[in-house]
């Protein structure tokens, strides 16, 4: 009777241990963020991912091992260029990624028209589809949940908010006038910047400032009077377009119609990687917080 009832606890404590070992990712369904309902019956072992977005977040969750498929233009962590290239990010290789057999691939919402392709080949597809910094959180906790990475995810998300909080303590109460008028250079020919409804642009008011094109919606092309007109106290050039490197910031720079503005009498001329700020990822509060520094150079923020 003893012996039978130790095998009885023996199978009740291994049943409590697999129990304790089965990811809740598992269980149910989850909705992507296009309102997708997705099944994933077991954790992702072979992961294709289509924008460098998401390969910078599966690799921060420990996930490197399982990506066996990157975009061309996934280059961040340095490990990532030596993954398996399936094409470029807006039209990737359908046959390559099929090749490489994944059990999920991490699309966009760019990638709308080519995930029923995909699906329809058998494959499980999440798409990511940030609007806000809330939703770039969302993204990750997402994928930590369908990759069996809640611990690494909710660390992760735990220390971006962190910092996100450390930022707006400094600048959220700051009175309307010390919030400068700032420009954002995507590009310089025609001249492109962000309106509301971008990341971007939410970024520039997290980090105490205000967007001298936050009246228009998304990414536009800006008229130059507009921008002597508004007269912006910060210009902040991206960098990193492929061969064009520094070409904005260097315009900004030596630009003579630019003088007039209080940017460039009082040289608050900046450069960022626009990685940093355009790629939804871990990397976005780097972005977030370079911009507080260059808006706010003598408020105390983090490093």
């Amino acid at each position: 009777m003893l012996k039978k009832l130790s095998i009885w606890l023996l199978l009740v404590l291994a049943f409590i241990l697999l129990a304790g070992c089965h990811s809740p990712a598992l269980e149910g369904e989850i909705n992507d963020d296009l309102g997708r309902p997705i099944n994933i019956s077991k954790i992702p072992q072979r992961i294709v991912s289509l924008s460098p977005s998401n390969t910078e977040i599966l690799f921060a969750l420990g996930l490197a091992d399982k990506v066996v498929g990157v975009t061309n233009f996934c280059d961040y962590p340095p490990q990532a260029k030596g993954k398996e290239k399936v094409g470029g990010f807006a039209n990737p290789d359908i046959e390559k990624i099929i090749i490489l057999s994944p059990d999920l691939v991490l699309v966009t919402g760019v990638h709308q028209n080519l995930i029923p392709k995909l699906a329809g080949r058998g494959l499980t597809v999440v798409a990511l589809a940030p609007k806000t910094l809330d939703d770039v959180l969302k993204g990750i906790s997402l994928v930590g949940k369908i990759t069996g990475t809640d611990k690494e995810a909710s660390r992760l998300v735990g220390d971006m908010r962190n910092r996100i909080d450390k930022v707006v303590n400094k600048t959220e109460n700051l009175p309307q006038d010390e919030k400068p008028r700032v420009f954002y250079l995507t590009w310089h020919g025609p001249l492109w910047t962000v309106g509301s409804g971008t990341l971007e642009d939410e970024l520039i008011q997290k980090a105490g400032g205000i967007s001298i094109a936050d009246d228009a919606q998304g990414h536009y092309v800006v008229d130059f009077e507009l921008v002597l007109e508004r007269n912006p106290q910060v210009i902040i050039a991206s960098t990193g377009h492929g061969q064009a490197e520094d070409l904005p910031y260097k315009w900004v720079k030596t630009e003579p119609r630019l003088k007039s503005t209080e940017a460039r009498k009082s040289d608050r001329i900046y450069r960022i990687d626009a990685d940093l700020i355009t790629r939804p990822g871990p990397r976005i509060i780097e972005g977030l917080e370079c911009l507080a520094c260059f808006i706010h150079p003598d408020v105390p923020l983090p490093k």
